[in-house]
């Protein structure tokens, strides 16, 4: 099942929401740093540990933390890529963004996760791209996956209306 609301992604209670985060994991702008604030120090503890263990996180891959003092219990950090005219396979990295988060959700046994517009901000990726792959990578994951709720949680208008004319 995929639903779409428009709001803020910190105050969503499903199993895990989705951080578009930077290749640090150590917060940022944008809705990275909204998690970060919202989910307080143990999203940056568990981080830190992460950072410890492999390093930075590679565009378009995916780890997972505890949700902290969130309504989620898990944020799973990817990273998408910064647009540069579209030559640099960004199309596919925003893909495997999604569909890495998704199954690190389907490795943990969770059940529901919610998304924001990832690299739609700061990264400047192309909303009307960006949103037509993030629904095909959806609903293609929910072909094998049929029990996984996704939502997309839009902080603003202009994206909540690409999505739902997608949906």
């Amino acid at each position: 099942m995929i639903t779409l609301q428009q709001g803020d992604i910190t105050k969503v209670k499903v199993d895990a929401i989705v951080n578009a985060a930077n290749s640090s994991l150590l917060g940022g702008g944008g809705v990275d740093g909204a998690i970060h604030r919202a989910g307080g120090n143990a999203i940056l503890e568990a981080c830190v540990k992460i950072r410890n263990k492999q390093g930075s996180c590679k565009t378009g891959e995916a780890v997972i933390t505890t949700g902290g003092n969130l309504p989620a219990k898990f944020v799973i950090h990817t990273v998408g890529p910064v647009w540069n005219g579209g030559n640099n396979n960004e199309p596919q990295l925003l893909e495997n963004a999604y569909r890495n988060s998704l199954q690190l959700a389907v490795d943990n046994n969770l059940q529901s996760v919610a998304f924001p517009n990832i690299s739609t901000g700061i990264y400047h990726f192309p909303k009307e791209i960006a949103a037509d792959i993030a629904v095909t990578a959806a609903k293609d994951f929910l072909m094998k996956h049929p029990e996984m709720d996704i939502t997309f949680v839009c902080f603003d208008k202009e994206n909540y209306d690409l999505y739902n004319a997608l949906l």
